[in-house]
Parts: structure tokens; sequence; C-alpha cells
């Protein structure tokens, strides 16, 4: 579509805005904001991901919450790394386990920093903190960092200042991750580069693993279809899980993963439906680049639902289709 043209679509309309997630429980901060009052988008949900406990990595987790030592010097760990909702769910169910039978009470201590990135996660985290006894008072500390690089120089210049006297034992962090995950943060804690007295050990523990749903492309097309008679929807990518299934139900992608045509003539006059691809942050925009060679109209400048609304609304209004502030 030119850009000079504009995309109108009918008084009182609601754009869907079709979400790659899965919806999150009891409340979802997406689906808050985008059917509040005023709103001009529909959210939709499709899950894309399905999640299995690694039990090993949680038997090992229940092991080090009542038996290791935890917080400063001379300790097994001094602090929890979190970028996930999911490793917050994973480690959550164990703490309330085991404080629902208490026969031992859990090692852990209040001094102990929880790191976390984004605010779902910390969100999550802080859930977790009001209903436990051990928990209540550790703090929460690295949620406005946004993605992992700045979490990790976050954590390199809050944890060494810890330990900054002299003779002060520094241990290592426990990271709770997923079996899919950049390593981002451990490597840079763990550079060669810094100085010795700088660099922070991590144990990485994988407590869950992800797979696409098997569900998902039959869900995709039913969404796509289900929603025909609207000339414009947003779609909402959260991961690189998925994308290859999402991108060929548009006809973006032949059957080797090349562009199509469609590519370039999406925002073109005359077509009959318009989607907008948006991503939660650069990992995912780059994936859909590198791999597919499909740029997304849209990478939130924060991984956040204020962060996808703001850039899907500026994309959509240079297009011409709000006159008004959502």
């Amino acid at each position: 579509m030119d850009d000079n043209k504009s995309l109108s679509i009918p008084a009182g309309s609601k754009v869907p805005m079709i979400l790659l997630k899965t919806r999150s429980q009891p409340d979802d901060s997406y689906e808050e904001l985008f059917s509040q009052p005023g709103s001009n988008y529909d959210p939709i949900f499709v899950p894309v991901l399905q999640h299995r406990p690694n039990l090993d990595s949680l038997s090992r987790v229940r092991d080090l919450l009542l038996n290791a030592k935890w917080g400063r010097d001379q300790s097994s760990f001094g602090g929890l790394i979190f970028t996930s909702q999911r490793a917050v769910e994973s480690f959550a169910s164990v703490v309330h386990d085991l404080e629902a039978a208490p026969d031992k009470p859990l090692a852990f201590t209040s001094e102990t920093p929880l790191y976390t990135v984004g605010p779902a996660t910390s969100r999550s985290l802080r859930t977790l903190i009001s209903s436990s006894k051990a928990l209540a008072k550790a703090p929460v500390l690295g949620a406005d960092t946004g993605n992992g690089e700045k979490l990790a120089h976050y954590i390199l210049d809050h944890y060494n200042s810890l330990y900054a006297s002299p003779g002060s034992s520094k241990p290592p962090l426990l990271f709770i991750v997923g079996e899919q995950r950049r390593d981002v943060i451990p490597k840079t804690l763990m550079s060669p580069n810094l100085p010795e007295t700088q660099r922070i050990q991590v144990e990485e523990l994988a407590v869950y693993e992800t797979v696409v749903m098997d569900s998902f492309a039959k869900d995709f097309a039913k969404t796509l279809d289900a929603i025909k008679s609207k000339s414009l929807a947003c779609i909402v990518v959260f991961s690189p899980s998925g994308c290859e299934a999402m991108l060929r139900h548009l006809d973006y992608i032949d059957e080797s993963a090349r562009p199509t045509g469609n590519v370039d003539r999406r925002w073109t006059e005359g077509e009959k439906r318009y989607f907008c691809v948006a991503t939660i942050g650069p990992t995912t925009r780059n994936h859909l680049k590198e791999r597919f060679g499909v740029e997304p109209d849209v990478c939130a400048d924060k991984p956040s639902p204020a962060g996808i609304l703001a850039g899907v609304t500026e994309f959509l209004r240079a297009k011409g289709v709000f006159n008004e502030q959502p």
C-alpha cells in the first residue's frame, strides 16, 4: 500500500491482534491493555509452545533450596537469575510444594538477590514472593533492564558491589532457565575479557524444555479463517518458535522456506488482506530476517504490552489506519 493511500476500517471496528502465546493465568497483561475501553484492538491468543518439566533439574532445585547455603560469603550460591515466566513458574512450583509440607525449612536467606528481566517475568517473581515465607524479603532486581545483555551488565555492577571488600568470597549465581535459551548472560558474566575479580560464575539449570505444539499450525489457520472478513489484522510474535508455520500460512515463504513475492507486496494497494507482523524484541526480529528473509513491520522498543501497543499503533497510523489516538 502506498504511503499516501489510506487503509480504512469500518467505524467502531476493532483490529484483530493475534498474540502467538498462551494466555497468562489468572490475568494477562496483553489482554488487559488491548481490551481496555476505547482500544482499537481485539486480542486473540493462539498458543505456540508447550512446556515439559525436567524432573531431574527440578529435583536439584528442591535439594538446593533445602540444603545449599545461600547469600553472602562461603555460600553455594549468592543469588538467582530468571529471564522467563516459565522458569519462575517452575521454580515456584518447587517452593510451594516445600512450604506446603515444611518437614525442613528452606535454606534460602532474605538477602539473596533475585535478578530478572522484563515486566512480565518480574511480575511473576513478585507474585511468588508475596506467597512465600522464605522469599518474602528477597530483593527483585533488574526488572527494567529489558533484555539479557542489559541485565548481564546490571548484574556485573550490582553483584560485584556486594563483594567489593578485600578478601570477600563471591559465590556463583544460579540461572534458572529452559532448554532453549540464549547464552548472553553467562557469557557476559564469565567473559575472559573481564578482570578476574569482576567475573561472576554462573550455573545454569534447565528446569523445562519447550517444543512447538502439534496443533499450532492448525490453530493458527483456524484463527485466520475466523477473521477472514477483516481486511487488516496484527500478528505479534514472541519467540522464534512457530515462525515458520506462521509464515507459511501467510504465504510469505515457499516450501524451501524462501520468501515469496507476497512479502514485498504485502502493503501494496489492492491486496485483499493486510497483516502487520510485530515482534516482541530483536531476537525474534533477527530470526525472521536472517532465517526467512522476512522483515517484520514492527519490533517493540520494550518487550512489554505497552511496547507492542506503541509500535503497532505508530506503524498503522503511518498507513492511515487510525485518525485518533487509541
